[in-house]
């Protein structure tokens, strides 16, 4: 991860923003801040480095659209209990969605290329980034750097 930081700063990029879900497949990672300080360690000290992690993958962050969700599976189940960070490992975010999709009268499973971004079409982010906090320091980073307002 190092080597490929620094090829970016390299050839001209002003910062390099790393994302992660927690959950890959792997444990490599018990939470968020866990992950981002992995990948700072794995960098190692760099100003124009910036990690961020998805607590426990990037469906979490669909979560606040369950009604767009249900709309687009067919389906009438209820939205995962608590806050949509709060789903964690034992039945992560996309299992959720995939469960709406199935149990619903789409025909279809979820698709992460396909469904995210039709479920994210025509929302406001900020829902989200108020719901998830990992999702608004990571929009935060980005409108820092393009300075911008922050989300409060």
């Amino acid at each position: 991860m190092r080597r490929i930081v620094e090829k970016h700063l390299h050839i001209g990029a002003d910062a390099v923003i790393a994302l992660t879900d927690v959950y890959t497949g792997t444990r490599d990672f018990v939470d968020a801040a866990d992950a981002k300080r992995k990948m700072r360690e794995w960098v190692g000290p760099n100003e124009r480095f910036f990690s961020h992690a998805a607590q426990y993958e990037f469906e979490a962050w669909l979560l606040p659209y369950w009604a767009d969700i249900k709309r687009l599976a067919k389906s009438d189940l209820g939205a995962p209990a608590g806050k949509p960070e709060s789903v964690d490992h034992n039945k992560p975010p996309s299992h959720r969605i995939r469960d709406a999709f199935e149990a619903g009268k789409s025909g279809r499973s979820y698709s992460k290329a396909r469904d995210s971004a039709r479920i994210l079409r025509d929302n406001d982010l900020t829902i989200a980034a108020g719901a998830c906090p990992e999702l608004k320091e990571f929009l935060n980073t980005i409108l820092r750097l393009c300075d911008g307002a922050c989300l409060e």
